[in-house]
């Protein structure tokens, strides 16, 4: 295998990445808009010395570099994560996510058939669990906004 040096007209340039970067900056704004900001930024400022590079990656390349794309929109972006979240067994971040879905302009009944179609999919288990979480998620909601 042939070393390539940075200084080498065969080097690839890396386009700036990590904390500062423009898809990083990009991915903190789009997370703040989906899950909210003060989640974010909570999120960010629990995140200890270790934690902290993964937070980075998340933002940059999950929010940044995929959700910022143009291909799907946010709600079937909310949706497809809501049945990845069911069947991966992630309920924290089930939990975040069916948050998000409502932020994003999803109805309830289509979170509701979104966890129903994975129950054939991913397992009944899996689903009554996602089921009984995005409950409590939208109560909590509905309780902020009646009061």
């Amino acid at each position: 295998m042939t070393d390539i040096r940075p200084d080498s007209p065969d080097a690839i340039a890396v386009p700036e990445s990590g904390a500062g970067s423009a898809r990083w900056a990009a991915g903190l704004e789009m997370r703040k808009q989906v899950l909210g900001a003060s989640h974010v930024e909570r999120s960010l400022e629990r995140a200890s010395e270790f934690s902290l590079p993964i937070q980075d990656l998340v933002t940059e390349y999950c929010w940044g570099a995929v959700w910022t794309r143009e291909g799907l929109d946010r709600r079937t972006r909310s949706l497809l994560n809501i049945a990845m979240l069911t069947a991966l067994n992630r309920g924290h971040e089930l939990a975040v996510h069916v948050r998000g879905a409502i932020t994003n302009g999803c109805a309830v009944a289509e979170i509701q058939e979104t966890l129903i179609q994975t129950s054939i999919y991913v397992g009944v288990p899996a689903s009554l669990e996602s089921f009984r979480i995005a409950e409590k998620v939208l109560a909590d909601i509905d309780a902020q906004q009646t009061s």
